[in-house]
């Protein structure tokens, strides 16, 4: 981990993951509501096996610096808490501090992926920033609530069918507001990437996961 600064001040850490060859672009890695844990950890690290340099900003710093999360009741409660304390301006900043870094790796090009509350916070990114190449988001719970919001770049989504808490029918607003925009959908719930637990859908994920990485070496 090492730190960076974002342009109020504020002071966060974010965890890198830098391919062994060459660079082929840049992305940020936005967490889910458990912090930088090992899984989000190894999601930055399989895009650098895949040739792209990852920074994973903490964005809970603000509230709670360095925290991690498991799975229990009890820290999923702990993490929406404490999703409910950021704003999205202060969570805005410190994804362009994240991407000032990325960006400062390599000349190549910055993308942006997010997951639960990171695929909110991509969307919102992708929206409200004029940086990013491009943006993946994974299963955002908020995105339906800012679907009238115009993307700066191209734009895919990766969706469970099954998924309790983003209906069909919130995926259907985005699918109408938004047909530019590729929605996948998959057999799986929420946060069926996340490998280590229960949600974990390895069929759904890495289907995902290759449509991902084809997106993002597709030429713009």
């Amino acid at each position: 981990m090492k730190q960076i600064q974002a342009s109020d001040g504020h002071k966060l850490y974010v965890y890198t993951a830098k391919p062994t060859g060459e660079i082929k672009g840049s992305i940020v890695v936005l967490q889910e509501i458990f912090g930088i844990n090992r899984h989000i950890q190894s999601v930055a690290d399989r895009f650098a096996n895949d040739g792209f340099l990852a920074v994973a900003p903490a964005l809970f710093d603000r509230v709670t610096p360095g925290i991690e999360l498991g799975y229990t009741e009890a820290e999923i409660a702990q993490g929406i808490k404490l999703r409910q304390q950021l704003s999205w301006d202060k969570i805005l900043l410190d994804v362009e501090a994240a991407y000032n870094l990325a960006k400062s790796q390599s000349d190549k090009g910055v993308a942006i992926v997010g997951y639960c509350f990171g695929g909110s916070a991509t969307w919102r990114s992708a929206t409200q920033l004029k940086l990013f190449q491009k943006a993946i988001c994974y299963y955002g719970g908020e995105i339906y609530t800012h679907v009238d919001e115009q993307p700066n770049c191209p734009v895919i989504m990766h969706f469970g069918n099954k998924d309790t808490s983003i209906t069909a029918q919130h995926v259907k607003l985005i699918e109408e507001a938004h047909p530019e925009i590729q929605v996948y959908k998959y057999d799986a719930g929420h946060a069926f990437n996340r490998d280590g637990s229960s949600n974990y859908d390895q069929k759904s994920a890495a289907l995902a996961y290759q449509r991902t990485l084809e997106f993002l070496n597709k030429a713009t």
